[in-house]
């Protein structure tokens, strides 16, 4: 697919622009515009496209907004590990064999990351 200049659409992996828009959400620490956001990016990306993502992320709880102007302002909900744990809940929620997903997952574990998740278990037990 081409531009009107001609040039190639490069087709980026899913959620590569999502993950790109959270990471200025992220860096800023303050409820930006799609402007704003389209700036941090440093891409060539309209600002009706970072609009449309920003929408989506609304759409999935993963970021708030609030009005600014005729317009709104974003700020992440949660930080990056916040939003991998939800997404970890999210998956393991799809299934209905739970206990089944929880074991094959700690068996996929390296050793360190094995080591790692008794402790946390361990003191939240206590």
């Amino acid at each position: 697919m081409t531009d009107e200049t001609g040039a190639r659409d490069e087709r980026r992996p899913a959620g590569e622009l999502e993950a790109a828009v959270m990471a200025v959400l992220w860096t800023a620490g303050a409820p930006l515009t799609p402007g704003r956001v389209r700036t941090g990016l440093g891409s060539g990306l309209a600002r009706t496209t970072v609009a449309t993502i920003l929408t989506r992320l609304h759409e999935k709880g993963v970021v708030s907004r609030e009005r600014q102007g005729r317009g709104y302002a974003y700020v992440p909900v949660q930080d990056a590990p916040g939003l991998t744990a939800r997404r970890m809940h999210t998956e393991l929620d799809r299934d209905t064999d739970r206990e089944t997903v929880l074991a094959r997952f700690v068996a996929q574990l390296s050793p360190g990351d094995e080591q790692h998740l008794r402790r946390l278990l361990e003191d939240g037990l206590r």
